[in-house]
């Protein structure tokens, strides 16, 4: 049978029907986050199967049961892996079911680690996370070393007295900046603003995140069965990642925020809480640091943003954060926070 492949466009409402039928009918949901979509339709416009692309992630795979042995699915990924490549994105990643792990390794992706009995995380880059490790390497410090990752969207008071905990009971503290861009303040700005949030702190050593660490906004659920097993799935396979991270930097204790008011959040601390010491690594939950009686947020302050309410929110922000957010380089950042129908996340 001959088949044609095509985008199918988020406009395409016929296309987009079609595509929700052929997930469900393989006990798949569509992500929320995609950039790109292809479907292969046969001779009387049925999807018989599809994938999709978000940055530089390849996701939500599926073959209509009835035309499996095929090769569809090599026909789609190959399809998607050259459009990456003429987009400029050669380092490409897969999250998938662990049985579909040999389908990709025999493409050219190497697994990078893997959530028993629920995901594996790929790569097509041989050596490309032991690389990245061995990278770290030349930052790591003798002495006690501490580790903190955050998003920081924007860096607030409450983050960075967070970094000073750390900084004093530790030699050395490794900051991570998550680098993907799906925040509302981008990741330069972010960035920016915690380097000049921590300037101070002598010991404090700031990472891009890279591609290995993965936030929650664009961990892949779309083959978890529900909400809980998403957010296990997501803290395990971060685990996963930041113990080979933490042995190439020396890394003894992960500090974190408690988190009272996100539900996500507070499950996924709770399973670092397990999973960490099991790695030697300690874990240290801190108590948010509160202004007018209520913790400060990364999202409270959006939204305090979004709202027009920038001035109440001098006792959340560092001088720094409350300085870029006063200058004309800030606009673009306080426009897209104002247009934004969601600006706090659960």
């Amino acid at each position: 049978m001959a088949y044609t492949l095509s985008e199918i466009r988020p406009d395409d409402k016929r296309g987009h029907t079609k595509l929700r039928a052929l997930l469900e009918g393989e006990g798949i949901t569509l992500d929320g986050n995609l950039d790109y979509t292809c479907g292969l339709f046969d001779e009387d416009y049925q999807l018989v199967a599809t994938g999709s692309t978000f940055g530089c992630t390849l996701r939500c795979f599926a073959v209509d049961h009835r035309h499996r042995g095929e090769g569809l699915l090599n026909q789609v990924v190959s399809h998607l892996m050259e459009r990456q490549t003429e987009r400029g994105i050669f380092h490409q990643f897969v999250y998938t079911k662990c049985r579909s792990t040999k389908f990709f390794q025999d493409l050219g992706f190497y697994e990078i680690a893997r959530v028993e009995d629920t995901l594996s995380f790929l790569e097509n880059r041989r050596g490309g996370f032991s690389s990245f490790c061995q990278k770290l390497e030349r930052d790591r410090r003798p002495g006690k070393s501490g580790a903190i990752v955050m998003n920081a969207n924007p860096f607030t008071l409450g983050h960075l007295s967070l970094v000073e905990r750390a900084a004093d009971e530790c030699d050395t503290v490794h900051l991570f900046v998550l680098s993907e861009e799906q925040s509302l303040v981008p990741f330069p700005v972010r960035w920016k603003l915690v380097q000049e949030g921590v300037a101070h702190l002598s010991n404090v050593i700031c990472h891009p995140s890279g591609p290995y660490m993965i936030s929650s906004a664009t961990f892949p659920s779309y083959f978890l069965k529900d909400e809980q097993a998403v957010i296990t799935g997501h803290a395990k396979l971060d685990l996963a990642l930041f113990g080979p991270i933490a042995q190439a930097l020396g890394i003894q204790v992960r500090y974190v925020g408690e988190e009272p008011r996100s539900l996500v959040t507070g499950l996924y601390n709770q399973i670092m809480a397990q999973e960490l010491p099991k790695a030697g690594i300690q874990y240290v939950e801190l108590p948010r640091l509160q202004a007018g009686g209520q913790p400060i947020s990364a999202s409270a302050v959006r939204q305090a943003i979004h709202d027009g309410r920038l001035e109440t929110l001098r006792d959340q922000l560092p001088q720094t954060t409350w300085d870029f957010f006063h200058s004309s380089q800030a606009q673009p950042v306080i426009d897209a926070i104002r247009s934004s129908a969601e600006v706090i996340h659960y």
